[in-house]
């Protein structure tokens, strides 16, 4: 084989006359008689070579069966191409390379897809040919942004004073919301390790050791149900600090996270970002990780229904409505696809209306008084061929589902720029949520509470406030973290508040329990979603776009068949037995 002198992608007038080896695939080939162009593909570029029937010293019939995907070296001489044949969109465009000498590297069996055509072929096959797939040019792109923003992340923190430090992949299992993937011990029979969901309790460790600035890239494993921007292995910035409040680590992960949109795709970020608590964005937008990109804001508008003849909005506590630009336009159909939209949020139905001619007609409108229709349209800005929608329910409901409905009208209507990107940062965050007949961590167990609710605690946890927070970006969530409890007494509060008495909190978090009582510094931290983030900077909204080798969303890989069975053998040594499935 001979060894390249020059990428695919480098090649340009300035190396006119020089003579070269390119080593690539074939990635397109067209005959004109005695000549043969070929584009020659690397992850660098394209360069189009050219065997000419008088210059090439080889077999001239067999350079005719080339076919895509095969792999090539050959020799030649780069020349200009001709005026009318400068391809401006290569940055190889100006010139070719007239082929003297080829070898055939390996050539290539039938395509399952066709490479240059993403689209030619659904998704399971292209993830079960993943190593195809990686050779096409948006997921060779997405994986060099990947790669970028590594580095952009180890360079900005180094320079910031963070250590990078590995923490275990074998760890107990100490559930935080999602199931563990458990790995059984040969050694210790009987017992299993855990993949963690994340390094949380060491990086505490780490604090507690003296390791101020930590931060970490790691790996982190969740046995939970997925969808698109969701894998069972994920990666994450990791990150904790010592001495520090709110606004430094808020302030210190601007930094960071501007850093990253400009050096890896020439994005400058608002300074500083917006925030809004987390009352402020359920009842403005219905989420906690609103796309403030377009308005279409939540209004209330229970005072306006319960002045009016619609009986069925009186007994709620809550009525929220959104004016959405050109609805008018709906049809019935599409109103009933929006009414089965949201009854998955817990939504009974969705009340409608329509603005025309400065009036709102249809839907509920005919129990409504003027006077009323005009503060509706006043309340919720609504104009002449607009629709308007309502939810009345609890607060939960109605501000959850009228926000997805927001949310999926503006994906359908087109409402957001997807060359605009607005972090917000949503802070004071509920210490628990309520399940069934108990307290749950919204965050994880480990969360301070606000000093001043500290207090609360023992006299009304679920007003308790948080000392939590969230980055969110275009309708993602791409960072979240806390404060954490530094002193044991306080977090032992909480395990209680979570059902856990203290028997039970040393089995599960025993270390991290001990471990506080030795001078435990004030510290808290953040994890950024790297697959999701990238996901942004690479313009797509499917997760595994952005991951050379992706679970699908049944957490299979169907390029190399995981997960499998495995031997008898395997299985006896360390005394499993496969039950039967009740299924």
């Amino acid at each position: 084989m001979n060894m390249r002198t020059h990428t695919c992608g480098e090649l340009n007038a300035n190396d006119i006359d020089a003579s070269v080896i390119l080593n690539g695939w074939v990635n397109t080939v067209r005959l004109h008689g005695q000549v043969i162009f070929v584009d020659l593909r690397d992850r660098y570029g394209k360069t189009q070579i050219v065997i000419n029937s008088e210059d090439y010293s080889g077999d001239f019939e067999a350079a005719k069966k080339l076919s895509m995907e095969d792999v090539l070296s050959i020799s030649g001489t780069v020349k200009a191409r001709d005026a009318g044949a400068v391809n401006a969109d290569l940055l190889t465009g100006e010139i070719e390379v007239i082929v003297s000498e080829m070898e055939m590297l390996n050539e290539a069996a039938p395509l399952p897809f066709v490479i240059t055509d993403r689209s030619s072929a659904e998704e399971d096959l292209r993830l079960k040919y993943r190593y195809l797939e990686l050779r096409t040019d948006e997921l060779q792109e997405n994986l060099n942004i990947r790669h970028n923003a590594y580095q952009a992340v180890r360079s900005y923190l180094s320079k910031q004073n963070f250590m990078e430090v590995e923490t275990p992949m074998l760890m107990k299992s100490t559930p935080e919301g999602a199931r563990d993937y458990l790995v059984p011990s040969r050694i210790h029979e009987g017992k299993f390790y855990a993949l963690p969901q994340s390094p949380q309790i060491y990086k505490q460790i780490l604090m507690i050791g003296g390791f101020d600035r930590y931060f970490q890239i790691v790996k982190c494993f969740r046995d939970e149900d997925l969808r698109a921007d969701r894998q069972p292995e994920f990666t994450q910035i990791d990150i904790e600090m010592s001495f520090v409040d709110e606004d430094e680590i808020l302030s210190e992960m601007e930094g960071l996270t501007r850093h990253i949109f400009k050096s890896v795709i020439g994005i400058d970020l608002p300074n500083p970002f917006p925030r809004l608590s987390y009352d402020e964005a359920m009842n403005t937008y219905g989420s906690d990780k609103p796309d403030v990109r377009f308005g279409m804001e939540l209004k209330d508008v229970k005072s306006i229904t319960d002045s009016s003849e619609f009986n069925a909005f009186k007994s709620v506590e809550m009525v929220k409505a959104i004016s959405v630009k050109g609805g008018a336009q709906y049809s019935r159909k599409n109103i009933d696809e929006l009414t089965e939209f949201v009854k998955p949020f817990g939504a009974k139905g969705l009340a409608w209306m329509k603005a025309e001619n400065g009036d709102l007609t249809g839907g509920i409108s005919k129990f409504f008084s003027d006077d009323l229709k005009k503060e509706l349209i006043e309340t919720t800005d609504a104009e002449d061929s607009d629709i308007v929608f309502m939810i009345g329910d609890s607060a939960d409901v109605s501000r959850s589902a009228l926000g997805a409905l927001r949310t999926e009208l503006g994906k359908r209507e087109g409402l957001a720029d997807v060359n605009d990107f607005n972090p917000v940062w949503i802070t004071d965050f509920p210490m628990f949520q309520t399940e069934e007949t108990r307290f749950a961590a919204l965050h994880h167990p480990f969360t301070a509470p606000k000093e001043e609710d500290i207090e609360k605690l023992d006299s009304d946890p679920a007003s308790a406030s948080s000392r939590a927070y969230d980055l969110t970006m275009n309708g993602y969530e791409i960072a979240g973290g806390s404060i954490r409890n530094h002193k044991p007494e306080v977090q032992q509060k909480i395990f209680e508040l979570l059902g856990m008495d203290e028997a039970e909190a040393k089995a599960r978090f025993g270390f991290l329990v001990e471990a506080l009582k030795y001078g435990t510094p004030p510290h808290g931290g953040i994890a950024f979603g790297f697959d999701r983030l990238v996901m942004l900077l690479a313009g797509t909204a499917n997760i595994r776009d952005v991951i050379a080798f992706p679970k699908t969303t049944s957490a299979a890989s169907l390029m190399d068949e995981a997960p499998s069975t495995v031997s008898k053998d395997q299985l006896d040594e360390l005394n499993i037995q496969i039950k039967p499935s009740k299924k």
